[in-house]
């Protein structure tokens, strides 16, 4: 906490790191884990906990090997995302926010994951799951709890909750760069831009104000790729006459 602390040249600023510190230890938020941090940074309890309630990326009650949340935000939500997360809480027999007996799996149904090009999501220890369904999603778990390798699409090999707390309380585990970090739907933007030379108002070279790069682009050309490019959501396609609709 103290290696935290000196990081900031105001030493309270070290507080977020340091209850993901806690938590790499204690597997949640402790009285103790608060008022250490407090000891160190000079603050009082009640301002720590003050903190470690608001985020709730910090857990009050233990929590198992893999945090899964499934994110039943909007998007998710109509994608499919309501009934992954009532499908595991049928599998693992617990509910919102609860662990199975053995201490693997905790559950939570969580906000939006910023992945809607991929929904419905669910996250492992923060790591991305895509495009997921009830059966992947009850497979997932199944893997995670015999103790099953598993990668994430766009990330690195899991690891465990409190190893994956202490990287982000700064103590990097060398892993930063495993795995892809963005795949196809999340590109698809650039790579239409780069096909047909598309820059950002005043991008293009030579200055001027800018009024060369701004293009007109038919309502098609705009909305990007359509489900055939991206596998497995042709079932989401569009009317063309409808314009409220995009994927």
């Amino acid at each position: 906490m103290r290696a935290l602390a000196a990081r900031y040249p105001v030493g309270r600023s070290a507080l977020l790191p340091m209850l993901h510190l806690v938590q790499s230890v204690e597997g949640r938020i402790t009285p103790e884990g608060i008022e250490a941090c407090a000891a160190v940074l000079g603050l009082t309890g009640a301002e720590v906990s003050a903190v470690a309630t608001f985020y709730t990326m910090y857990k009050r009650r233990p929590v198992g090997d893999y945090h899964v949340g499934v994110c039943t935000n909007t998007l998710c939500a109509v994608m499919g995302g309501d009934l992954i997360f009532e499908r595991l809480k049928q599998h693992l027999e617990i509910g919102n926010d609860e662990t199975t007996e053995d201490g693997r799996i905790t559950l939570e149904h969580v906000e939006c994951n910023a992945a809607c090009d991929y929904a419905p999501v669910m996250m492992v220890n923060w790591e991305f799951f895509d495009d997921m369904t009830p059966e992947s999603a009850t497979q997932l778990v199944d893997d995670l709890r015999a103790g099953t390798e598993v990668k994430s699409p766009r990330g690195a090999t899991v690891c465990t909750w409190r190893e994956a707390e202490r990287v982000l309380a700064g103590f990097p585990d060398g892993r930063a760069d495993e795995g892809p970090t963005g795949g196809k739907a999340t590109l698809a933007g650039l790579r239409l831009a780069r096909e047909r030379n598309w820059t950002a108002p005043g991008g293009r070279q030579g200055g001027g104000d800018g009024a060369a790069a701004q293009e007109t682009v038919s309502p098609e050309e705009a909305a990007g790729p359509r489900p055939s490019d991206q596998p497995g959501k042709e079932s989401q396609a569009v009317h063309a006459d409808d314009t409220r609709k995009e994927d």
